[in-house]
């Protein structure tokens, strides 16, 4: 009876090492989306036009994020890259401005699971953005560059739930940046004397709320397809500047659908386990 006592305890300490073996040897997944859009763009710079241009958007993001080595694994990493093309048209419709932008983000997130199925994710994030507004009808200053470095907040919920015994995620994104530099000229100050002559002075300004305010609030949720996830979501865009008599508003409401994978990034530990993996998401 002792004997079979003592083997019933050593297989019970070995299935506890095994158990935390394998635990913790679960590879991290990265979770990417790829998503296109289109909806509506409206847009006014002061640089290049007093009134207000309207029309439409076009709207191309790649997502990456991933559980990081920090606080015992309780920090994820986002990138997203985000392209955005507008054309619109003043109130009286013969005169367009195009606008061409590409946005990139780097979010590092403490993560909190509320409930099991209900997580919260918060932290930092920096934010690099380069582009420009063109103006068909002007002839001396038809371009507005917009180059920004920004630091913000950063606000992620996730939620899991179940319909039909199939797996959703309904996820909210807020990002909001609130120190940086942007690059702004004086109002009237000519690309031609800044670029070919080099009078490059006092046109890089600090901001903060005060004269800047850029808001991105990202709505998705991830619906299973057979053997595949699709991601439907609704991001809005605001962007407000207000320094050396330039005012510049850029509003976008972009409505996107693309695909969703997980897998095992080049230099990850070798997968043991296919079906037990760390999800930065799910």
């Amino acid at each position: 009876m002792k004997r079979m006592t003592g083997f019933l305890l050593l297989c019970f300490c070995f299935i506890r090492l095994s158990a935390q073996f394998i635990e913790e040897e679960l590879p991290k997944a990265m979770n990417e989306g790829t998503l296109i859009g289109t909806g509506t763009s409206h847009v006014k710079d002061t640089y290049l036009s007093p009134f207000n241009y309207s029309g439409w958007g076009l709207r191309i993001l790649n997502e990456r994020m991933k559980i990081i080595g920090l606080g015992k694994e309780n920090f994820s990493r986002q990138q997203i890259i985000n392209v955005d093309i507008s054309s619109t048209k003043n109130p009286a419709e013969n005169v367009n401005d195009f606008g061409a932008f590409v946005d990139y983000s780097l979010g590092y997130h403490h993560r909190f699971d509320v409930v099991p199925s209900f997580r919260v994710l918060t932290g930092a994030s920096a934010h690099l953005l380069g582009g420009f507004i063109y103006n068909t009808r002007n002839g001396n200053n038809p371009l507005s560059a917009k180059i920004d470095i920004d630091l913000g907040f950063s606000l992620i919920a996730l939620w899991n739930f179940r319909m039909n015994k199939l797996p959703f995620t309904l996820r909210y994104q807020g990002e909001l940046p609130f120190v940086g530099v942007f690059f702004s000229p004086e109002y009237g100050a000519s690309y031609y004397e800044m670029f070919n002559i080099g009078n490059l002075s006092d046109v890089v300004t600090f901001n903060s709320f005060h004269n800047k305010l850029a808001l991105k609030n990202y709505v998705t949720i991830d619906i299973p397809v057979h053997s595949s996830t699709l991601r439907f979501g609704y991001l809005n865009s605001l962007y407000y500047s207000d320094t050396k008599n330039i005012k510049t508003r850029i509003i976008s409401n972009s409505f996107i659908i693309g695909w969703v994978k997980e897998f095992i990034p080049l230099g990850s530990k070798r997968i043991k386990y296919k079906n037990k993996v760390k999800s930065s998401y799910y």
